[in-house]
């Protein structure tokens, strides 16, 4: 998808990030559905269709380290409000590049429509295509800007086993395009790990804004 969003996402995915210089770069949303926060180093990226004046005034009344005000609740709140879009958390956005060769381990396609797990997905991404494991399942659909973006379910009773890692490893073969993203709770310090052992690197805090 062409946007201003991709563009800025595409070049962090490469290393190449927004200058360290505490200011904050306001742009359009990339499509109706998504608008919200990415906070790199010392660089934040609002992408809304609200007044860009009004997010900096919103910005600087914010009573916080001015580095963190994109990110701090009340500032999110206002966001919020002002757009009548919702959040459910922040996250910690990670990418990897994507791997040759088939996934390492045995995967079942769903391609169900009325399976929950796709209907679910398809609040958020586009092009989803879910696949099941034995005691796992992987999603993969294009999210914000179009991006790839992998997500992985691990049943309780089979958890500690790599079954998580080899999920988030088979995303990276089964991405079409060069990398895929994917978000982590920043508590959920187990698919942290998980990711990270996958291959996935840090790149921002991420707060997603959609619609009711």
């Amino acid at each position: 998808m062409n946007s201003e969003v991709a563009r800025i996402l595409a070049a962090a995915a490469s290393g190449d990030f927004p200058p360290p210089d505490g200011s904050t770069t306001v742009v359009p949303p990339p499509n109706p559905r998504d608008a919200g926060v990415l906070a790199f180093t010392a660089h934040s990226v609002v992408f809304t269709d609200a007044d860009p004046e009004w997010v900096r005034a919103e910005l600087a009344a914010t009573s916080s380290d001015p580095l963190a005000a994109s990110m701090n609740p009340g500032f999110l709140v206002a966001l919020m409000t002002r757009t009548g879009l919702r959040m459910n958390t922040i996250d910690l956005l990670t990418v990897a590049d994507a791997l040759p060769g088939p996934p390492p381990l045995e995967l079942r396609e769903i391609d169900d429509p009325s399976h929950p797990r796709v209907e679910r997905a398809l609040k958020f991404r586009d092009d989803v295509r879910v696949w099941a494991a034995d005691g796992g399942v992987l999603i993969l659909g294009r999210g914000v800007a179009g991006r790839w973006e992998a997500a992985i379910e691990v049943d309780e009773e089979v958890r500690h086993r790599g079954l998580g890692r080899a999920l988030a490893t088979a995303a990276r073969h089964l991405t079409p395009g060069d990398v895929v993203w994917a978000q982590q709770s920043p508590g959920n310090a187990r698919s942290v790990r998980t990711f990270q052992a996958a291959g996935y690197r840090p790149v921002a805090s991420e707060a997603l804004l959609v619609a009711h």
